[in-house]
């Protein structure tokens, strides 16, 4: 241990700690922009300088280590006005439209200019002028509201290890852009929005879908109807202050209901439906001597990242349409005929955790005879701005149902939110088919927590099935090269782009905290436990679908309608696009 003394007051910290860490121990607050937790510090922003007793300079507290006997205070007049020039220096180079930003009340240097008492513009000169990438379908890239703080390179290159953008050009007109400053659409970016979550201010966004989901809400010719992703009952809260991992379905219901969608449904049907589908496919490559081991294809993130870099590894990949997708696909085929409404004239939105899925929706590969399966994507974000938009006092609305037939679910679909679950769900399936009884024990303990490769192996009739779990797309490389290599030892493997799953993605809640996620997967686990069902082949309604309509799993109409293809992309990404102005 360490002894030292911040603000006069006695501190032990372990050898190692930087003055950062003793100062939060103890409940001092320095603010940050650069750091972030569990990264090697850069100290680039120096908002978090401090005095340290004997050194000539403000010292950079998140990049400088305890040291016995040394004295620190954090809050002189030498440090806060430091920190507040800082502050006003990077106001002045930003846009002035907090009024009507997307991340107004929620945005850290917005924060920090109030925290600094920020009254007056001190420093006037040139400001940056760059051009907003609104290139891609997910997201929008704007430079001038870039605070240069390199949050989002270090997410990109070191977690998710894509190295889609980085900084460029030096002094006044350094930026934080793309190889030759070209589109987010042609870029290496897979669309995660995880840099989203980690941006401070509004620099990084999702494209917004409200305006055409509002005006097809308005449309008496349209037949409007929602479905929700697992993760966004288990996260949606927080935006209203109510307990961490607090499960909010019913008030989600019945907010989509006065917000006029015709009929509410859960995505969480089509989890299951997925789990038949897949499960029944994985089955068939394994009694055929089809192509092992077998990838999950639920994560559109992970799927525009394999087109992208390993195209020729394609043919690993399930065919199976994502939930959100195969839910549309019923939507505009059973559901429509069941109706009698024209598929046309059913718009479909999506309230998802995720940025790709905005992208993924827009993919022509998945469409029924050139219409849409989904017509528009919410971000959990996007749906509470709705709710606040119509007046709408979230926290006490009653608990509403699905709609059904298309809003019956098991547990098993419920953990598709998170790292892991399809794993599970996918595995409790299998187990049942093939051996005609379910497993014991549901709980697949080694496929859950954050771990980046979580490994397992199932006796199945004798079968030794070998799974692993990949959480987080920068932990994947390993995988791919054995599998290129031809040594994997897998028979089936889960990916998911955002690490720790969906309850993670790059839509949700924007926050700093990762005891926000721990809690956000406890809910689901917990929705798993509680359920009536815990099994996707024992949802009647999954059973009705199939002996009503697709007969049976991987059936031709099933193929047909569940089931895509996958494109390579590698050529396309390297095409010679004009750079942005």
């Amino acid at each position: 241990m360490v002894e030292l003394t911040i603000n006069n007051i006695k501190v032990e910290a372990n050898e190692g700690d930087t003055i950062l860490d003793a100062a939060k121990s103890i409940g001092l607050k320095i603010p940050t922009l650069c750091h972030m937790k569990d990264h090697f510090p850069t100290g680039a922003c120096r908002m978090c300088v401090v005095e340290v007793e004997g050194m000539r300079g403000l010292t950079p507290s998140c990049a400088y280590p305890v040291q016995n006997g040394m004295i620190v205070k954090t809050n002189t007049s030498r440090v806060i006005v430091a920190r507040k020039t800082i502050v006003e220096l990077l106001v002045e180079n930003h846009p002035q439209d907090c009024l009507i930003c997307v991340r107004n009340k929620n945005c850290e240097l917005q924060d920090l200019a109030s925290t600094y008492n920020l009254r007056e513009h001190r420093f006037c000169g040139a400001k940056k002028n760059h051009a907003i990438d609104i290139s891609s379908a997910s997201m929008e890239r704007d430079p001038a509201k870039c605070i240069l703080c390199g949050r989002c390179v270090r997410t990109c290159a070191e977690v998710q290890k894509i190295g889609a953008i980085d900084f460029t050009n030096r002094g006044f007109i350094s930026n934080v852009t793309t190889p030759y400053n070209k589109g987010l659409n042609v870029s290496d970016c897979i669309l995660c929005g995880q840099c989203i979550l980690v941006c401070p201010t509004a620099a990084l966004r999702e494209k917004s879908s409200t305006k055409e989901i509002e005006y097809a809400i308005q449309n008496v010719k349209k037949h409007v109807v929602v479905q929700v992703a697992p993760a966004v009952r288990a996260s949606l809260g927080e935006e209203y202050n109510l307990p961490l991992g607090t499960n909010v379905t019913g008030k989600i219901v019945s907010g989509l209901r006065r917000l006029g969608f015709d009929k509410v449904f859960d995505t969480n049907f089509a989890a299951d439906l997925t789990i038949m589908e897949e499960s029944a496919e994985l089955i068939g490559r394994v009694k055929n001597s089809g192509t092992l081991p077998m990838f999950t294809s639920c994560c559109p993130g992970w799927v525009k990242y394999i087109e992208q870099n390993r195209p020729e590894l394609l043919k690993h990949v399930s065919s199976c349409k994502s939930p959100h997708e195969m839910e549309g696909a019923v939507l505009k085929t059973f559901y429509a005929k069941k109706m009698n409404i024209a598929p046309e004239d059913i718009f479909v939105v999506s309230v998802m955790p995720c940025t790709v899925k905005k992208y993924e929706a827009q993919r022509p590969e998945l469409n029924e005879k050139y219409l849409a399966d989904v017509d528009a994507v919410l971000t959990t974000r996007e749906l509470v701005r709705m709710f606040k938009m119509h007046g709408i006092e979230f926290e006490g609305l009653n608990d509403d149902n699905f709609d059904n037939p298309l809003g019956e679910s098991s547990g098993a679909a419920a953990i598709f939110g998170t790292s892991g679950g399809v794993m599970q769900a996918a595995l409790r399936t299998a187990y049942f088919t093939l051996t005609g009884q379910n497993l014991k024990v549901l709980n697949f303990e080694e496929l859950r927590g954050n771990a980046g490769i979580k490994e397992s192996t199932v006796n199945i009739n004798g079968l030794e099935v070998k799974i692993a779990v990949v959480n987080g797309i920068g932990n994947i490389g390993n995988i791919l090269d054995e599998i290129s290599a031809g040594n994997s030892p897998y028979h089936f493997i889960e990916v998911m782009a955002c690490p720790n799953g969906c309850i993670n993605g790059g839509g949700q809640p924007i926050h700093q905290k990762t005891d926000k996620v721990i809690e956000r997967v406890k809910a689901l686990y917990k929705i798993d436990e509680n359920a009536n069902n815990r099994l996707s082949h024992e949802n009647e309604s999954i059973k009705k679908i199939y002996s009503d309509f697709f007969i049976e799993p991987n059936s031709h109409l099933a193929h047909e309608i569940l089931h895509t293809k996958y494109v390579n992309r590698k050529e396309i990404l390297r095409a010679n696009v004009q750079p942005l102005k």
